[in-house]
């Protein structure tokens, strides 16, 4: 038994699974807390399931507190940032490029130290333990309580990155230390952003995650927690609150694993309808495509591991912008109609023409085309069939077009419509070999994070002169393993589900920049013994 929630901006979504079984699932409001909201829809699913609190095995849930609180520019804690590439890595300064509101909630506390390696593993300079030391004392007499490290190459060599962060817990023990190469890649301003921004955010990491923990405890809940990755994969309730940043991307992917488990279909794209936007992403091999590109977070570029996901502005909740005049007429002018990108959100309830508001929305023209049936039809205007064609066409135009944007080859795809809105999606969406929608569509996000799995990823830069191919693969296969077994994953069940090797051309010594990734089911509980878990098999 395992319950996976998704919180969405609009409605926090939960499934109780019994292995492969869906027994019971709800939408819940997403609340303002967040966690009572959690708390409400897993109290929900485990009495619509009649199953009691403690047969529950594992709770994974995805969350996006940490999205809107960079969104929101909410909650963020100043960040004291230490640079170690000094004399040469001056050039552009830490938060170059950053909005100008974010940049200030983060605060100017920069210190440009000596360090940092050269690409090929010499050092730009020698690491100068005083000066870190007196970065340490500045900040805990300023009262900064996160401190981002970041050296040059940190992924290649991260030795003084190590060594810095050893130093500010001894000087500065109640400080949260984010190292850079323990998330991002070899790009530097990137990686030292994405460092940045997870200290900003830990204090809150630190707090949701103890509420999650809270909430499981009052219902009776004793199973380990799990929090959902960018890449569809989990980690422990305390990785996450050390490095919250990984788990900004996990709605879409949830959506697109959940997709996948609930169609049997490994590859193709996945687009998932909420009440404010589309995310169409790519599946391949049962996960979501990674972006090769740097990832904008908040107005902030980043080069962790995200999904490749395209957001358009259509969901239930879109505002049609048409003039009433226009409802009734024969034909409407393609300037005169306008959809999005603004939202009710999760006000539909209340705005929507469908429950008596004022605001004509996608979900009110769905019903008038006949695509959906909820709300009370006989509130909506007296639309023109021209009216709802032209409107209905505009929206298969728009996902037509994502569909197009998203694809990498030549015909037809298969279209897995998910979302609590995929009634938006027509069944001869040009672009579309075919469109499956399954069953528990609605919920496929919550499903996603039910059945994601444990896993880890390295990546590192290898001469292959020093190091035969083979035996440096075998190295990092080894050692991804490793990772996912000590993050709870069955070492029975892991497998390397990626090998990207990219040749460095301007490096000396045959050099790659290696990355493998593996992932594995999670493993059983110790807690308990086979006896216990027969007589529950049998209850």
């Amino acid at each position: 038994m395992r319950i996976g929630v998704d919180v969405g901006g609009t409605n926090t979504d939960a499934v109780l699974m019994d292995g492969s079984a869906i027994l019971a699932s709800t939408k819940q409001p997403t609340t303002a807390d967040v966690s009572s909201g959690v708390a409400a829809a897993i109290a929900a699913v485990l009495a619509q399931g009649g199953v009691a609190a403690k047969a529950v095995r594992s709770v994974m849930v995805g969350t996006t507190h940490f999205t809107n609180a960079l969104v929101e520019r909410k909650r963020l804690e100043p960040v004291g940032v230490l640079r170690l590439a000094s004399p040469s890595g001056e050039a552009l300064p830490p938060l170059t490029g950053w909005p100008a509101d974010l940049a200030e909630c983060v605060g100017g506390n920069v210190f440009l130290l000596p360090g940092g390696y050269e690409v090929d593993g010499r050092e730009i300079a020698p690491f100068d333990a005083a000066a870190v030391r007196a970065a340490a004392e500045a900040l805990k007499a300023r009262g900064i309580k996160a401190v981002a490290i970041t050296s040059a190459f940190a992924p290649v060599n991260a030795t003084m990155e190590e060594r810095a962060a050893e130093i500010v817990r001894a000087v500065h023990p109640g400080a949260a230390v984010t190292r850079s190469n323990a998330i991002g890649r070899i790009g530097f301003i990137e990686r030292e952003n994405a460092a940045i921004l997870n200290a900003a955010l830990s204090t809150l990491a630190g707090s949701v995650v103890a509420a999650f923990e809270a909430a499981l405890k009052d219902l009776g809940i004793a199973a380990p927690l799990y929090i959902s990755q960018n890449d569809g994969t989990l980690i422990s309730a305390t990785q996450a609150a050390a490095h919250p940043v990984l788990t900004i991307g996990s709605g879409p992917t949830n959506s697109m694993r959940g997709a996948a488990f609930l169609t049997g279909v490994q590859d193709g794209i996945v687009m998932d309808v909420g009440g404010t936007t589309t995310d169409i992403g790519v599946l391949a091999n049962g996960f979501p495509r990674e972006s090769s590109v740097a990832v904008d977070i908040g107005g902030v570029r980043t080069n962790f591991r995200m999904p490749d996901i395209l957001a358009i502005g259509l969901g239930g909740g879109t505002r049609v912008h048409l003039d009433p005049a226009l409802y009734a007429a024969r034909a409407v002018p393609a300037e005169a109609l306008r959809v999005g990108p603004d939202s009710v959100g999760y006000r539909i309830a209340e705005a929507a023409m469908l429950f008596g508001g004022d605001t004509l929305t996608a979900s009110d023209v769905a019903v008038a085309a006949g695509k959906a049936a909820f709300g009370d039809a006989g509130k909506l205007p007296g639309l023109s069939a021209a009216a709802v064609a032209a409107v209905w066409d505009r929206f298969q135009a728009m996902l037509e077009d994502g569909v197009d944007r998203m694809k990498t080859t030549r015909g037809d795809v298969t279209i897995l419509a998910v979302g609590g809105g995929n009634f938006l999606i027509a069944d001869n969406l040009k672009g579309a070999a075919k469109v499956v929608r399954p069953p528990h569509a609605a919920v496929a996000n919550a499903v996603g994070a039910a059945i994601a799995q444990v896993g880890a990823q390295v990546e590192q830069i290898v001469a292959y002169d020093q190091t035969p191919r083979a035996t440096a693969i075998e190295q990092m296969r080894a050692d991804v393993t490793a990772r996912v077994a000590a993050a709870g994953g069955d070492p029975r069940t892991i497998q390397i589900v990626e090998v990207d090797e990219v040749f460095l051309s301007y490096l000396p010594g045959r050099a790659a920049q290696l990355r493998v990734r593996a992932v594995g089911d999670l493993a059983e509980p110790q807690r308990e013994t086979a006896s216990k878990r027969s007589v529950q098999h049998a209850h």
